[in-house]
């Protein structure tokens, strides 16, 4: 492994979801995760609730796969409850748990004006169709 493939390693990437009960609602976030891991940087699923990993769980496992800096995307559509009051505290815990570790967050996956634009663009598709 080459110097700068192990730095490509150093960064981690959580894909953040809210969880289901029916393990089928997690099929596009895993497909997600396989498109992502196109880098050979490290890609984890986790969850707020009902699934698992958790976040701290893959925030934990991130870091003993030599991590040390991770962003956390929240893959919802937009910024509700979940990520305004719940995702702060446990951001707060991983942080605390991890005080060397470098935790940033991406904005909704949701908010961003290209996801945007390419639903907008199946929509379009979709009514055309």
């Amino acid at each position: 492994m080459s110097v700068s493939d192990s730095a490509a390693f150093m960064h981690g990437l959580i894909l953040f979801g809210h969880g289901a009960r029916d393990p089928r609602w997690a099929e596009p976030f895993e497909r997600l995760a396989t498109l992502t891991r196109a880098g050979n940087a490290p890609v984890t699923l986790a969850y707020l609730e009902l699934m698992t990993p958790s976040l701290g769980e893959a925030v934990t496992e991130q870091v003993s796969a030599g991590c040390t800096r991770i962003t956390i995307v929240p893959v919802f559509f937009g910024r509700g409850a979940h990520l305004r009051r719940d995702l702060p505290a446990l951001l707060d815990a991983c942080r605390a748990a991890h005080p060397t570790i470098e935790i940033r967050l991406a904005t909704a996956v949701g908010e961003e004006e290209s996801v945007l634009q390419a639903i907008a663009a199946f929509c379009l598709r979709a009514r055309d169709t």
